[in-house]
């Protein structure tokens, strides 16, 4: 498999452009489109408290095909009731006259402030123009178009041999901020040009996002317009893949391997965040016990703040383990940084270990990894730290 991060599958164009949504000029508006109408599937927002454009679009993806994808960026449209509704299904509207096909098969998708309606004139005056702009070139554009505190765009691709044809599978995400377990505040697109028997494209994307998105956290907040969708242009001629084969592991490592990717680009670009930790528990009870301690470490504001203070500080850690819920005896846990131990058998290994930890957190990217000593479930998490400039972004975000 070759890591391509513009591999763009065939059949897919795209466009972004400034509209004016965002008071900076910036690109904040993008459309990507198949060249006829495709299989897709979504997941959405857990957060009982959805956004207009999730609404619109949850209940299209049902059927099982799109052709675009509009999504804007600097205004969410969530909070803003039926007005929010008939503007998210207008701005479907504008690109379905504008590509002469059917409303049904527009995906629509915002990101942005909570509560403020739509600005319309934005999307009726350069909707239009962004249909004219399609090509296989624009994808960097639509990544930078979707970005609100993002530090930069997010992009994944892959291609890879199946069964004698070449095929790719590429992803765009944006996510910073409002980042939690169970979706967060980040939209992710994914392109595929593979063939695969009805039902399969749902499936391989639930189980995807179960082991990328659902895996990482900033700051202990769910958005109200998550979504990630996955369309498969079938392109690509390959023979069709289907349940239990071979072409699945390999088509499905391929997606997990994307996903993954693009989410921890999220969780490295958390809000004012220095540091990508990977949080690894072996030997717990159960899978679901080392999800849970994994979890709970992961979302510690204690822990994450130790990590930005480069701070070894493992009595945090260890305590974030014993109220996540997980089977745990102190006495049997043992916690490394990288390679180097820090407790053994729930008690620490002296100054001189301290030390050669404390140089493993002043490292950009680093992993703490806790054995539980209970069984052989394990899980991870990804998390960043919690910095002083993740206030000061956040205090300032609608100024």
């Amino acid at each position: 498999m070759t890591e391509s991060a513009l591999a763009i599958p065939k059949g897919f164009k795209a466009a972004a452009c400034s509209s004016g949504i965002k008071k900076s000029g910036k690109l904040d508006l993008a459309l990507i489109c198949a060249d006829k109408p495709v299989e897709c599937a979504g997941v959405f927002t857990t957060n009982k408290v959805v956004a207009a454009p999730v609404r619109i679009t949850e209940s299209r993806v049902r059927q099982g095909l799109c052709q675009a994808i509009l999504v804007n960026s600097g205004n969410a449209n969530a909070c803003t009731g039926e007005e929010g509704l008939q503007n998210a299904r207008r701005c479907g509207d504008l690109v379905a006259e504008s590509l002469d096909i059917a409303p049904q098969l527009v995906a629509v998708s915002s990101t942005g402030v909570i509560g403020a309606p739509l600005p319309m004139h934005c999307f009726e005056g350069h909707v239009p123009a962004l249909c004219r702009m399609l090509s296989q070139d624009q994808f960097e554009g639509v990544a930078r178009a979707i970005m609100t505190t993002d530090a930069f765009p997010k992009m994944s691709g892959r291609s890879y041999n199946l069964g004698g044809v070449d095929v790719r599978l590429f992803g765009l995400a944006k996510g910073a901020g409002m980042v939690h377990p169970d979706m967060a505040t980040m939209l992710a697109f994914i392109l595929t040009d593979v063939v695969l028997a009805d039902g399969l494209l749902e499936e391989t994307l639930r189980r995807a996002v179960n082991s990328s998105f659902n895996r990482i956290t900033v700051d202990r907040d769910t958005s109200t317009n998550d979504m990630v969708l996955l369309l498969a242009s079938g392109e690509a001629g390959n023979p069709e893949i289907v349940a239990g084969s071979p072409e699945l592991e390999q088509f499905s490592a391929a997606l997990d391997d994307i996903m993954l990717d693009l989410a921890k680009m999220i969780a490295r670009d958390g809000e004012g965040a220095t540091k990508l930790v990977r949080i690894q528990i072996n030997g717990a009870a159960s899978e679901a016990d080392a999800l849970a301690a994994a979890r709970s470490v992961a979302t510690s504001q204690l822990v994450k703040t130790a990590f930005f203070g480069e701070d070894a500080n493992w009595g945090r850690i260890i305590a974030a383990v014993g109220y996540s819920g997980a089977e745990v005896d102190p006495d049997r846990v043992s916690i490394l940084f990288d390679d180097v131990a820090m407790v053994s058998n729930g008690l620490g290994l002296g100054a001189e270990q301290e030390a050669k930890a404390s140089e493993i957190l002043k490292k950009p990217e680093f992993t703490v990894t806790i054995d539980l000593a209970q069984g052989e479930g394990s899980a991870y998490y990804y998390t960043s730290d919690l910095s002083y400039d993740y206030v000061r972004i956040n205090a300032a975000y609608r100024t």
